[in-house]
């Protein structure tokens, strides 16, 4: 069938609407870089439009450290229309973080952020200016100060102490699901914190998880209008992340209203959370800036996120690597132990003695940093890179991951020893570059004080409390340790042992064996499971496991020293 004069004329429109925006922009990038005599930082052979986003893969920041091998520790990447810099060396994190921290303390923008952060408000993803400033400098404070983080110990040893119980009441032949329960334990503490409110069990707790993992899906996923702006026409019209992103927020916009009147309304629980604290400086007249409503929500929002996913992935990825290394397991066992009595629990007091606990979450931070890709940066303006020209504007990802294994700093880098943190002053409080889980400079993440007590007091009790084996049969070198896009979860299947006896010595020792994990049992991936190995008349009728599932061999409940 011949074509229309019609149909020709709107052919040809659309070729030049898409091929006429790429061109135009990439004459100006060429006209931008050239114009310059110094040279761009090298970069890997890139295809027409796409640039190298084809080179990324399904887990970027493994990609990129390959790339990097080859083309150097600071490397220029087109993704896209934009032109991106990676930064995988120590010494190339401190030019950017450190030297030139002013230049790239800017975050570029981002569709989903902008609708999920009521444009932007939040600190994390915040542009860099006055207003970032005031909000940083409120939540350091006020809400994240030393003195603040101290405040809320007591609810830390309430919350670890209901995570011990629950496990210990928890009933076989199920597996218990311990991604479920380390989460519920993070979420719990963090909603504590924040809003007062617990939201634990029930239809509300399943709400906040569907909530945080639709934000990390659509943070993290490939959005054609970050790279392309020309052709967010095509959002308009397939949906897309703009849309969905659009029905979380929506989801959660009511979430925080409700949280908000419920402290408007006269919340006195006793203790003082982070709401309580936001409106009481939105009424503080020597404020310098007007703290209105949805900025407390961005900033709430952005909080609830933060504590909830570093703190449950940094304990999944432990427990999984001191159930890999036993000899570790029990290395950190009887440090927690000679310390702490029998059937008590830790206490915050007690952490401040346990050196090789501190050194067990250096080395897991290391290995398994919450965030591999450092949140993005962008440059404020021209500059220079040890010679390199970077051109205002240019994304810049510093890849944590990469930087965290660098053997010119580490010593068998992609091995589990914490003992390489034992009489060494390395820490990750954005000092030492050649180790930033949470980043340097002024964007550095200002929770960690918060994420690092949490992280310490949850592990030496799941420790202390309980004993840990591989069920019979399953070698340690065959646990699965890989990432999944997007957050770094694991799948893994592990037995825990905790009907225990002391030896001669005062020691624990487990009492019986594990009985063979079931091969027909479905893990979903994702999944950090546990088996419970107990005598079944150790269990109460009313204290089983809700939240348990899959099916797994053994039977009983988990009990606590």
């Amino acid at each position: 069938m011949a074509l229309t004069i019609l149909q020709v004329a709107l052919g040809l429109s659309l070729m030049a609407s898409l091929l006429l925006p790429p061109l135009f922009y990439f004459l100006v990038i060429t006209k931008r870089t050239s114009s310059h005599k110094t040279k761009l930082p090298p970069s890997p052979p890139k295809l027409p439009l796409i640039g190298n986003l084809h080179q990324l893969g399904s887990l970027p920041h493994r990609s990129l450290a390959s790339l990097s091998k080859k083309h150097g520790p600071l490397m220029l990447l087109q993704l896209g229309e934009i032109l991106t810099l990676i930064v995988s060396s120590p010494d190339m994190a401190r030019e950017i973080m450190k030297t030139h921290d002013i230049s790239f303390a800017n975050r570029p923008s981002s569709k989903v952020t902008k609708i999920l952060f009521y444009n932007n408000m939040g600190l994390g993803f915040s542009p860099y200016g006055e207003y970032w400033r005031k909000v940083r400098q409120l939540c350091i404070i006020h809400l994240l100060s030393a003195k603040r983080v101290q405040s809320y110990h007591l609810m830390r040893e309430e919350e670890v102490a209901f995570m011990i119980e629950k496990i210990r009441q928890c009933s076989s032949p199920r597996t218990i699901d311990m991604s479920e329960v380390l989460f519920s334990f993070a979420n719990d503490m963090t909603c504590r914190v924040v809003s007062g409110k617990l939201f634990r069990g029930g239809r509300r707790n399943e709400l906040f998880h569907e909530l945080l993992e639709e934000n990390s899906y659509l943070l993290g996923a490939f959005n054609i209008e970050d790279y392309f702006p020309w052709l967010a026409w095509l959002g308009v019209f397939l949906g897309g992340l703009s849309s969905r992103a659009r029905r979380n927020f929506k989801r959660w916009d009511d979430l925080l209203d409700e949280v908000i009147e419920d402290h408007e309304n006269g919340k006195d629980d006793g203790e003082e959370d982070f709401v309580d604290v936001l409106l009481s400086l939105q009424k503080d007249s020597n404020l310098d800036f007007k703290l209105e409503k949805d900025h407390m929500k961005a900033i709430s929002m952005g909080m609830f996120g933060a504590g909830t996913e570093t703190t449950y992935t940094t304990l999944e990825w432990a427990m999984a690597e001191l159930v890999r290394n036993s000899k570790t397991m029990e290395k950190l066992q009887d440090e927690v132990r000679g310390i702490v009595l029998e059937k008590r629990m830790v206490r915050e007091e007690q952490l401040n003695a346990m050196t090789y606990l501190k050194a067990v979450v250096k080395e897991t931070l290391r290995l398994h940093p919450p965030a591999p890709l450092l949140l993005p940066r962008e440059s404020l303006k021209d500059c220079y890179i040890k010679d390199y020209f970077v051109p205002k504007k240019t994304r810049v990802f510093v890849n944590g991951w990469a930087i965290n294994r660098d053997p010119e700093f580490w010593e068998e880098p992609n091995e589990f020893h914490p003992e390489r943190f034992i009489n060494n002053s390395v820490d990750f409080k954005g000092h030492d570059f050649q180790f930033i889980p949470f980043g340097a400079g002024r964007r550095i993440c200002p929770g960690i004080q918060f994420a690092e007590s949490t992280i310490e007091l949850a592990l030496a009790n799941l420790v202390h409390r309980f004993e840990w084996e591989l069920p019979y049969g399953l070698r340690r070198e065959k646990l699965d340790m890989s990432e999944n896009p997007g957050l770094m979860f694991l799948v893994l299947s592990l037995n825990i042992h905790t009907n225990t006896a002391r030896g001669a010595h005062g020691d624990f020792r487990p009492r019986h064996g594990a009985r063979p994990l079931d091969p027909d049992a479905p893990l979903k991936p994702g999944k950090l499971y546990f088996l419970v190995d107990l005598p079944r008349a150790d269990l109460e009728p009313d204290h089983r496991c809700e939240g348990a599932t899959g099916a797994g061999a053994g039977a009983g409940a988990a009990r606590s020293y």
